[in-house]
């Protein structure tokens, strides 16, 4: 399996990825809905605020990753969000979404990045270092409909402490219905 940062001549792929996931795992509408997040986020997010990772078999496309920034209003640290994750449904339970996710993790430590953050099933991402946390550590950008899916892992010593200020996400982030 190789490792692709970056989304340049896949951004067709990426977004087909998501759809196809979603699709057969909670309908159609959620998959149209994170396909095209995907797209979007492609699309909009300003180059330093986004990484794309993805795992491909030869001409496979198995899996891919996003990170996006979140600012916190009154904190200089760097802090980027995990979402959205698909790992095509043929390849679920192989080891591919979390040896995606490690990967995309190390780049950002690399990178000076000092804090990851993800929502989700708690039981899957606590497996590649993720903890729960709470608001008062730091905030979501949106109110959260199932808190204790807000997850977090510090990157560097600089992570370790509680966030200040609000928080922001990248604009295509920036909707209730995906929090």
């Amino acid at each position: 399996m190789e490792f692709v940062t970056g989304y340049t001549q896949h951004e067709a792929d990426i977004p087909q990825l998501f759809r196809d996931v979603f699709s057969a795992s909670e309908g159609a509408a959620e998959g149209a809905l994170i396909g095209t997040l995907a797209q979007v986020m492609m699309a909009t997010a300003p180059k330093n605020d986004l990484y794309v990772f993805s795992a491909r078999d030869g001409d496979v496309m198995t899996g891919c990753i996003f990170f996006s920034r979140v600012d916190f209003a009154e904190d200089d640290r760097r802090a980027f969000i995990l979402s959205p994750v698909a790992v095509r449904t043929d390849r679920q339970r192989t080891g591919v979404g979390q040896t995606l996710i490690r990967f995309g993790l190390q780049r950002l430590r690399k990178d000076g990045v000092d804090y990851a953050l993800t929502y989700g099933d708690p039981e899957y991402y606590c497996k590649t270092g993720f903890q729960l946390i709470s608001e008062a550590f730091a905030r979501a950008p949106l109110p959260l409909s199932h808190p204790h899916g807000w997850l977090g892992q510090s990157l560097s010593e600089r992570g370790t402490a509680p966030y200040r200020g609000a928080s922001r996400c990248v604009d295509a982030l920036n909707q209730p219905e995906l929090w």
